[in-house]
């Protein structure tokens, strides 16, 4: 035997079993949307994901977030609505793993595809390490042996490569969570992005569905978030989308997956011109949904069509939902958990002080209300929720304004509402000058709402309660109830037919919505 034919089985063999003491090289996956759904350079790619999360700084944040429904469009026409879902959830937030659920656009599956052979995504801001044994672990799920004792694969997720290789709608996630994980990265203790499970699915059989719903469900936990990638109606007019897509959108939001199944067979039966589908990414919503029960709370984030974008084409286009699945459920003391993240410190408590006070100084020396000097756009300052403003002298009312909302930064909500508490409180004269120093400010801060289903979701003392129904609203602070001596059932009795003018029973069959109150 020659020595080039030694050298070339050496090689084989070192090829085929690994080399002693070497790693072989890891396989990633190339960025194969770059320049075609968002820019393939870096600067240019931060800057743009960084102005659509930038628009969303004042949301509401949600410490229970445990999956988003996102767009996967172009990021010139589905940024914006992508970066809404990714802005709602909490700074201090951290993950294990995110698993990343949506359609094929290339392949018909049948089933489901985890990518296993993948052990990082590339996208021109860096890698994103894939979870390997998690998604090894789900291709080995439902395994059953033939009769002989040998095993045959019975599982809903196998691994097709033509299912990753041209897909884009998982890849287009990945540079919104790279830029989201690092803008956070003072808040959190890493600045990468949490392993990802990357899942392709395509099939219509619901049993099929059932059976990944049912494997994935261990994973649906409190240290997992979950992406599904869909867009929603495709190639109608403008005008059919807004009907078409807002059908969809309010079945989302119930949370009912057999709503969800029965607005779209209403939309594919209605006879909308060039209405294609009512959502891409049908079969993954159907999985999350199906992992979904009464602890979860489906919160509709935003939406628009690609008609919306600079009056884009109307005679054809594509709709954009987002939500936000919020984990409610209890904390094991039997208390409802609050579904936000927000906090005020003592710094913030005493800006919002400063702020009201300059707010009234300001409009006696009649100057416009100055904005303030915010250090970052994530201070819960720019959150977008309600707050009342009373001033007393002496121990007594001097007057007592509030807003009740999540459309206005806190910082414009306090300025507004002290001003309005001095000069505009129709039971007293306006402030002067010579009380300015006299007064005491008390601002009551309040935290964005979560809609209840049940009673024995509110707590008396803790909680405020909104009560909407048609037209009609009204509300009782949470400190209401320490001011009577009323049971729950009269608290919101009394707030239905006082406040909301619906009578004492009119709460039963409106919506019920909860929320705290930051007294200081």
């Amino acid at each position: 035997m020659s020595i080039k034919t030694i050298i070339l089985i050496l090689t084989t063999t070192m090829m085929m079993n690994g080399c002693k003491g070497q790693t072989q090289a890891p396989v990633v996956r190339p960025a194969t949307q770059a320049n075609r759904f968002y820019t393939g350079d870096a600067k240019e790619l931060s800057e743009e994901v960084d102005s659509f999360l930038a628009l969303h700084r004042n949301g509401a944040k949600y410490s229970n977030v445990a999956a988003v429904i996102v767009p996967h469009a172009g990021y010139y026409f589905s940024g914006n609505v992508a970066a809404s879902a990714y802005m709602a959830i909490a700074p201090k937030k951290q993950y294990k793993r995110i698993f990343l659920l949506g359609p094929s656009h290339h392949e018909w599956l049948d089933g489901a595809s985890v990518n296993t052979e993948a052990d990082y995504y590339a996208t021109p801001l860096g890698q994103v390490k894939v979870d390997h044994e998690t998604a090894v672990a789900l291709t080995n799920t439902n395994n059953i042996s033939n009769t002989d004792g040998t095993d045959k694969t019975d599982s809903v997720f196998r691994y097709r490569p033509e299912a990753h290789d041209r897909e884009h709608c998982l890849e287009v996630q990945l540079p919104f969570l790279q830029r989201f994980f690092t803008l956070h990265s003072s808040l959190i203790t890493s600045t990468e992005v949490p392993p990802i499970v990357p899942i392709v699915i395509s099939t219509n059989d619901y049993n099929k569905l059932k059976r990944l719903s049912h494997v994935l469900k261990p994973y649906f936990t409190d240290e997992n978030l979950f992406v599904i990638s869909s867009d929603f109606s495709h190639y109608p007019s403008y005008e059919d989308a807004y009907e078409v897509d807002a059908r969809t959108g309010k079945a989302v939001e119930s949370g009912n997956v057999e709503e969800f199944i029965a607005a779209i067979n209403a939309n594919a039966r209605s006879g909308k011109r060039n209405l294609h589908t009512s959502a891409c990414g049908e079969f993954a919503i159907i999985t999350l949904m199906l992992m979904l029960d009464k602890q979860y709370e489906v919160k509709h984030l935003m939406y628009q069509n690609s008609g919306d974008i600079d009056n884009h084409d109307h005679n054809r286009v594509v709709g954009y939902h987002s939500f936000a699945i919020l984990r409610n459920g209890n904390n094991g003391s039997g208390q409802t958990r609050t579904n936000t993240d927000f906090v005020l410190s003592d710094a913030d408590k005493g800006m919002l002080k400063n702020i009201a006070f300059n707010s009234i100084r300001d409009s006696l020396d009649g100057k416009p209300i100055a904005q303030p000097t915010l250090t970052s756009y994530l201070s819960p300052l720019t959150s977008k929720c309600g707050a009342f403003v009373s001033l007393h002298k002496h121990g007594h009312l001097r007057g007592c304004i509030g807003h009740f909302g999540e459309d206005y930064p806190l910082h414009e909500i306090v300025a507004e509402m002290a001003r309005a508490a001095a000069f505009e409180d129709p039971r007293f004269m306006p402030v002067t000058r010579d009380e300015l120093n006299d007064l005491d400010i008390e601002i009551s801060v309040l935290t964005p709402m979560r809609r209840i289903q049940s009673l024995d979701e509110f707590e008396l003392h803790r909680h405020g309660i909104y009560i909407k129904k048609g037209y009609r609203s009204g509300t009782f602070l949470p400190q209401v109830a320490d001011e009577v001596n009323w049971t729950k059932e009269e608290f919101v009795g009394h707030c239905s037919q006082d406040k909301a003018g619906l009578g004492w029973d009119g709460w039963r069959d409106a919506e019920l919505y909860v929320y705290e109150a930051i007294v200081f």
